[in-house]
């Protein structure tokens, strides 16, 4: 009772894994073809070898059906290991592949999507029909309920080594990734930097170039389309527009507003010509 509430509290774990397989079921076909061919045409060597990969090849490790069935741990596998694996591999070939697939899942934490839970669970729904149908047809004894049982069974079993298949490539596609066989895309080498002008509405990109797809924001310069500040007077004539940079204060800027002019009756500073209307310093 107690081995049994752990494999139901283990399934429930396995359902809140956060991490997804490398490639689902639908795209294992095109992700590698050659292997899925061989999958589909050698399901049992291929579930074979994909077990001692998943073991690291240490066979000491291993145990029947990953020992998640009631007969792990009492075939002898400690004795024979290769043995026992061909053993379950050719008479519990569905069971191998499942056991494969929850080593696998347990190890890096894999989640199935909803989609390859479809896929299963139609294998499993198409199988017990198939069964059914098949004793209806027994029991009756109709020959076109047999034929049409007949179709099913054969329907079932080409769905169910098609899946097999999938299965089995998306195990070696995900230990391909475990083992570093599937190569990354290079990261590329940034462009160089380049310094900002005064006279660039945009100044260029620093780093990496910005994600494609995302509008690009304009920050217009002063002076570009946007009327003068206010409280200062236009410029007058004779006044030139100035050049890049900053220019020197004082070219061409009328006096700030708020400041008369000297009127008579101020002094001038020691050194300075008398203003015009000032008298002059008389001698003794």
């Amino acid at each position: 009772m107690g081995r049994s509430q752990d494999k139901l509290d283990k399934m429930q774990l396995r359902q809140n894994y956060r991490n997804l397989w490398h490639s689902d079921l639908m795209s294992t076909v095109t992700a590698d073809t050659p292997y899925c061919c061989f999958s589909c045409l050698c399901g049992p060597c291929v579930s074979y070898l994909l077990r001692k990969r998943a073991l690291y090849n240490d066979m000491s490790r291993y145990t029947c059906c990953g020992g998640y069935m009631p007969c792990s741990g009492k075939c002898g596998e400690r004795k024979c290991p290769q043995f026992c694996l061909a053993t379950e591999v050719c008479l519990c070939f569905g069971n191998s592949v499942a056991s494969t697939r929850f080593m696998l899942q347990d190890e890096f934490n894999i989640h199935t999507t909803k989609c390859d839970n479809c896929i299963i669970g139609f294998m499993f729904c198409l199988n017990q029909i198939a069964c059914i149908f098949s004793l209806v047809a027994c029991i009756v004894g109709s020959d076109e309920l047999s034929e049409a049982s007949q179709l099913l069974s054969c329907l079932a079993d080409m769905v169910y080594c098609t899946v097999c298949a999938c299965m089995q490539t998306q195990h070696k596609i995900e230990m391909d990734k475990r083992d570093g066989l599937i190569s990354s895309q290079p990261m590329s080498v940034p462009p160089a930097q380049q310094m900002s002008r005064i006279d660039q509405p945009v100044p260029p990109y620093a780093g990496y170039p910005p994600a494609t797809g995302y509008p690009q924001h304009y920050y217009p310069q002063p002076g570009h389309g946007y009327p003068p500040a206010p409280g200062y007077p236009p410029p007058g004539p004779g006044y030139t527009p100035p050049g890049p940079g900053y220019p020197p204060p004082g070219h061409g800027y009328p006096p700030a507003p708020g400041y008369p002019p000297p009127g008579p009756g101020y002094p001038p500073a020691p050194g300075y010509p008398p203003a015009p209307g000032y008298p002059s310093k008389q001698e003794p």
